[in-house]
């Protein structure tokens, strides 16, 4: 389902996914077939100046396998279209699954398909989401969210990251992980995986006590940090710090040290052999369990798992020690 003001790649990345599956595999039944359809047919065009064909809402009366709604600037507007929400609502019945991108969590939690549901959105507008919708359970974390027949992705690209999932269940991991390699794809992400990178969580706030208490944060990951001790550090009272803390980077002070925490661990896990023990120690965790449910709770995969994912070898072929690294002369 489109709509005017929708984001194109909201649509044309899950799209894409769907019409390579069918360049690579038999022509049989379980080839996908994609109908786009918008109360505003025939030409929809979308925020970004790509315009759509699409057939009239009253084609796709039948049933469908797999229902799609894409988010986009417009969305507000989408949202106080009674008609396009009320088909939405119908035609989640006769949809074996339906899948939103990015703001299209906000149509189907409108049609009421999300009350009692797990859901995600942008991490920018999943504050919005969850007090707009009560009734609904917002996880600001996940890339994408498998809640029974809905599934709810982050932002735009997390689409195809989501399609990807749609493509496994139908057609196996072997294919996903093919289709992965030939859209050239850095990785297939699992769902848990965060919405936010080690980098950007490491953005550093405006206010100089607060970017002087995130570096000493980075710098002592090895300790056991708390938060009383973080505040004196900004040369703040607990209570102030962690109110002013919160407001600037957007997550409590213990989560974003736990996040910081994960985030080391990451590149640790990439770049060398440590153990996941060591691991564990050298990112201040108190137990080889406290970090393995941390990570996974995370990322949604165990730090084993993760390695054999994403660990990353330098030129030579050979992963570097970070105590060997000043040693080394590659």
């Amino acid at each position: 389902m489109v709509y005017p003001g929708a984001q194109a790649l909201d649509i044309t990345g899950p799209v894409e996914v769907f019409d390579t599956v069918n360049r690579l595999i038999p022509e049989t039944d379980s080839r996908y077939r994609m109908e786009f359809v918008s109360a505003d047919a025939p030409l929809v065009r979308t925020c970004s100046g790509v315009v759509m064909e699409a057939a009239p809402l009253e084609t796709g009366r039948g049933p469908i396998d797999t229902l799609l709604v894409p988010g986009g600037w417009n969305v507000k507007d989408a949202l106080a279209n009674r008609s396009l929400v009320s088909w939405i609502g119908g035609a989640a019945p006769r949809s074996r699954r339906i899948a939103s991108v990015c703001g299209g969590s906000f149509l189907l939690a409108e049609a009421g398909l999300l009350d009692g549901r797990r859901a995600t959105t942008h991490w920018a507008y999943c504050e919005e989401l969850a007090r707009r919708y009560p009734d609904v359970t917002v996880d600001p974390e996940p890339i994408f969210v498998w809640d029974g027949p809905f599934l709810t992705s982050a932002g735009v690209s997390t689409g195809i990251d989501m399609a990807l999932a749609l493509v496994e269940a139908d057609h196996g991991a072997a294919l996903a992980l093919e289709m992965a390699r030939y859209l050239v794809l850095f990785l297939k992400r699992h769902g848990g995986q965060s919405q936010f990178s080690a980098v950007l969580d490491a953005q550093l706030a405006d206010r100089a006590p607060i970017r002087a208490a995130q570096t000493w944060i980075l710098d002592n990951l090895e300790r056991p940090l708390h938060v009383d001790e973080i505040a004196e550090r900004a040369n703040m009272s607990t209570r102030n710090f962690a109110r002013v803390f919160r407001r600037e980077v957007g997550t409590p002070p213990g989560r974003y040290v736990e996040r910081m925490r994960i985030a080391r661990a990451r590149e640790l896990l990439e770049t060398t052999e440590l153990t996941a023990s060591q691991i564990a120690r050298r990112c201040g965790f108190a137990a080889p369990e406290t970090f393995f449910r941390s990570f996974g709770r995370a990322l949604g995969l165990t730090p084993t798992e993760y390695r054999n994912r994403f660990q990353v070898l330098s030129p030579s072929g050979l992963i570097v020690h970070p105590d060997q690294a000043d040693r080394s002369s590659a």
